[in-house]
């Protein structure tokens, strides 16, 4: 059995199989999820996990080079904004498009991971970086 990181087996595994530039997307309870897209539901009720507490051990365990958010965060839920940043290595690319545009884009997402967050647009696409 694990004794550190990410303990969830469909996360662990999503986190071991990725390559670079493969997208997840972080999501909240209410982010809809494309047909065909693997969702990782971690939601156990309203707020746990945080979207917080899911974006620390994902960025915990993977190399990020991008990420997307949705132009709306920065009005409608800037103290989120403000803590993704803040967690964000100077390195990383940040993208921010229209929330339905970010819709569109986990089309082609890896996986996305259902979280138990209720705040707006707590969603991010973390795109891999890579390893030397």
């Amino acid at each position: 059995m694990k004794k550190h990181g990410l303990l969830n087996s469909q996360l662990a595994k999503l986190a071991a199989d990725l390559g670079h530039t493969d997208r997840v997307c972080i999501g909240d309870l209410g982010l809809p999820v494309p047909a065909g897209i693997p969702k990782i539901d971690l939601a156990l009720k309203r707020g746990l996990p945080s979207f917080q507490d899911l974006l620390d051990e994902y960025l915990e365990n993977v190399l990020v080079e991008k990420v997307i958010l949705a132009e709306e965060l920065k009005a409608e839920n800037p103290e989120q904004l403000a803590t993704i940043l803040d967690k964000l290595d100077a390195s990383v690319e940040i993208e921010y498009v229209n929330h339905e545009d970010l819709k569109t884009l986990n089309k082609d997402v890896k996986a996305v991971v259902r979280t138990g967050e209720d705040t707006p647009y707590s969603n991010i696409i973390l795109q891999s970086g890579v390893t030397l």
